[in-house]
């Protein structure tokens, strides 16, 4: 939604993935993100609304990985949100759609690690996660990716899991 408003395009004419643990090592894998159709940088270069596209996308990553303490400020919880991401994914369960949807996923080795439970993206039909889709990300996503499975595991074994 963010990218859409701030480059003046319809939403449905974007598609950009937020990866890793739901919270602060959430991240934006912008190698992956199009807009009509383009990669983002080869969009932005052609649209011409942002003289700094990096800097610009930084912002909304910031933006969007802060959306929730926003929502809970103002309404006090995100239920809304995560309702809506349900019934995105319960729709692609039931009607075995096998649409590509960022969901927590157990890895067993994809993207190098293993035992832990992060959002990647995923083949999701009617058996639920069919598919985990192992994406070549530049070595700076990677090590996000890393870094938020990290998280994930350090908070697990702080409680004795």
């Amino acid at each position: 939604y963010l990218l859409a408003k701030h480059c003046g395009i319809d939403v449905h004419s974007v598609h950009a993935y937020m990866l890793g643990e739901h919270g602060d090592g959430e991240f934006a894998a912008w190698s992956m993100t199009n807009m009509a159709g383009m990669p983002i940088r080869e969009y932005c270069a052609k649209c011409g609304k942002c003289g700094q596209c990096d800097t610009e996308l930084a912002k909304i990553e910031e933006e969007v990985r802060n959306s929730a303490y926003h929502i809970i400020g103002y309404k006090g919880a995100t239920w809304f949100a995560v309702g809506l991401a349900l019934v995105r994914i319960a729709e692609a369960i039931l009607r075995n759609q096998s649409g590509v949807l960022t969901v927590s996923a157990e890895l067993q080795g994809e993207y190098g690690l293993s035992d832990v439970t992060v959002s990647v993206p995923c083949i999701v039909g009617q058996r639920g996660i069919e598919k985990v889709l192992e994406v070549n990300f530049p070595p700076e996503e990677q090590s996000a990716l890393e870094r938020s499975a990290k998280t994930l595991q350090d908070a697990l074994r702080a409680i004795g899991v």
